[in-house]
């Protein structure tokens, strides 16, 4: 499984193991064009022989989606038919808090934080599920 926590700037980006019993933050994304996302992304996907995606979406408190939740749903579509896997959603309503205060990284630039968060995201995935449905289904 490969995490995102997209942002407008960088994706944070976390993995776990086969079993997915370790999860792992990994580099956070510098953002450029989609297709220099995928260019970073893809060898990354094989690397780490992903069978499908988890991407965050930032609710707001009743669980609406936000603006930068449709435009984190938009990229995680387009992302998960570019790379052929199936997608999973996860609500990362206080992400981003949650992994700032776990980790010491408040006010963090360096993509650490970013990180963090897709990391929460993944164990929260893992505890919850859903399932990833296949991208061309979505």
């Amino acid at each position: 499984m490969l995490a995102l926590d997209v942002g407008r700037r960088r994706i944070g980006l976390a993995g776990c193991d086969p079993l997915g019993v370790s999860v792992t933050a990994l580099p956070a994304l510098s953002r450029g064009r989609f297709a220099t996302d995928l260019s970073k992304l893809q060898p990354l996907v094989q690397q780490r022989r992903c069978q499908a995606l988890v991407v965050g979406l930032p609710l707001d408190g009743s669980g609406r989606p936000t603006e930068q939740a449709e435009h984190c749903r938009r990229y995680g579509l387009r992302l998960a038919l570019a790379l052929s896997l199936p997608l999973a959603w996860v609500n990362e309503h206080t992400s981003s808090w949650a992994a700032a205060e776990r980790h010491g990284l408040h006010g963090d630039r360096s993509g650490q934080l970013d990180s963090a968060a897709a990391a929460l995201l993944l164990e929260q995935w893992l505890n919850d599920g859903p399932e990833p449905v296949p991208a061309a289904a979505l």
